[in-house]
């Protein structure tokens, strides 16, 4: 290209803005990419539109943890054709762990897609949009499994948000036999502590007070780089950081939930007061299936040393539902697991094979019709727990950052240091601000306060 054809080119590009829709599955890690991905689109003049049909590019940013999940997006491609029909020049793209997992095969199968984008490669998606604007499909999904993978990851400044996410390390090294995260998002990387902190700083001076530190397994950060601190470590500094007043930090790995890390939930103020460690089973038959490299007794000796510095700890979850081999007292274990641990809330699902993980290989056994029935045995205990756990919060004073409009007319909402959403009457003006509210009634997902003055 010349540049007289250069300069007329950008010219085009100054005065045209376009408009970008992202459509976000699965994790906070996917939703933390998506919100670099708008920052980085804003540099070659794509503007946020939450209206697919004004778009001039479509983006899915996809999860293939769950079968459900990826046979949502093979739908959903199927319904933007429509789009692609109405418009030829629309640019439509894949990213994230399907794109990962499929590659090229999704534009085979999805004639009218222009763009796949793999978990590692979100630094050269500006690229491969001006080349899809000039006509050209473009596919990228190899892995840089290198220690200046994160060093390449894209920017975002909290978008005017009281909370934001950071990552601080990317893959997997645990191989859980069910689990697809290491074959779609690599080895384990952790970024330089350096960038992190850089990071939160630039954040909190935009105004952001909570971060969220991110990772498919968060607390091994810093284990595969010399010099670099150790995950409490890394909280202590991001702790030190003037504006930050909240630190919450997904997902973690009970095997790496280190005594170092407990004890922070004692020292450090600004850490919330919620922890998400994910069972996944509470037999040990089935946690030695699933290679989670922990046994119950292990998982509820990590439960108990949280409740122990921090006794009105909230505690969260994930379970697994149906695991190949799964028996009738392997189920009861993990209900018995869950009335002893007594999860705030629970993600449960009922196990659906990945292709490629070892678990796709087991015999499964169990109906679906019977997966159905123990998750909704699980669900109706879970359920009853978080009700009571709700109600216990009655006549307490929680800390609440205030974050937007409530449930009902006049009120305000935000969440208290353990998570749970309070709604209460209040002032929109307090929106940023940390107030105390008098908890007078609980329900099943909120808690009902009012504020103290």
């Amino acid at each position: 290209m010349t540049n007289k054809l250069f300069v007329k080119y950008i010219k085009k590009l100054v005065m045209r803005k376009k408009h970008l829709y992202i459509e976000t599955y699965g994790c906070q890690m996917n939703v933390n990419d998506s919100d670099r991905i708008f920052t980085m689109m804003e540099a070659i003049n794509y503007l946020p539109t939450d209206n697919p049909a004004k778009a001039d590019m479509i983006l899915m940013n996809t999860c293939s943890v769950r079968g459900g999940a990826e046979e949502k997006v093979y739908r959903r491609l199927l319904n933007l054709k429509v789009f692609k029909n109405a418009n030829k020049k629309l640019i439509i793209g894949v990213g994230g762990c399907v794109a990962q997992q499929e590659g090229e095969a999704l534009q085979k199968k999805f004639r009218w897609l222009d763009l796949v984008f793999g978990t590692h490669n979100l630094h050269r998606l500006p690229d491969m949009v001006l080349a899809a604007e000039n006509g050209q499909h473009c596919c990228e999904t190899s892995f840089v499994d290198n220690e200046q993978r994160l060093d390449l990851f894209p920017s975002f400044d909290g978008g005017n948000r009281l909370s934001s996410f950071v990552t601080v390390i990317q893959g997997c090294d645990n191989f859980c036999s069910y689990c697809i995260v290491p074959y779609v998002r690599g080895r384990e990387v952790s970024r330089r502590s350096e960038e992190i902190l850089n990071e939160v700083r630039q954040l909190a001076a935009n105004g952001v007070q909570e971060i969220i530190l991110l990772g498919q397994n968060v607390n091994s950060y810093g284990k595969d780089r010399q010099g670099e601190p150790s995950f409490a470590q890394l909280i202590r500094l991001v702790d030190n950081v003037d504006g930050i007043k909240r630190i919450r930090f997904v997902t973690s790995h009970p095997k790496d939930m280190s005594d170092e890390l407990i004890a922070c939930y004692a020292e450090v103020k600004s850490l919330s007061g919620q922890a998400h460690l994910p069972a996944q089973a509470g037999s040990n038959h089935v946690l030695a299936l699933m290679n989670r490299g922990y046994t119950r007794e292990d998982y509820l000796c990590k439960i108990k040393a949280l409740k122990a510095v921090r006794p009105d700890i909230a505690i969260t979850g994930d379970m697994i539902i149906g695991f190949p081999g799964e028996t009738d007292q392997d189920f009861e274990d993990t209900l018995s697991l869950i009335q002893e641990v007594r999860f705030t809330d629970l993600f449960y699902f009922a196990y659906s094979a990945r292709p490629g993980t070892k678990a796709a290989e087991f015999t499964d056994d169990l109906s679906e019709a019977q997966k159905q029935l123990r998750l909704e045995k699980l669900q109706k205990l879970q359920k009853m727990i978080t009700l009571e756990i709700s109600k216990s919060f009655i006549g307490t004073v929680q800390t609440v950052m205030v974050e937007g409009a409530g449930r009902n007319p006049g009120q305000i909402s935000g969440k208290a240091d353990n998570g749970r959403t309070v709604n209460f009457d209040g002032d929109f003006k307090l929106k940023g601000q940390f107030v105390d509210v008098r908890i007078i009634d609980a329900f099943q997902n909120s808690l009902l306060g009012e504020l103290i003055s």
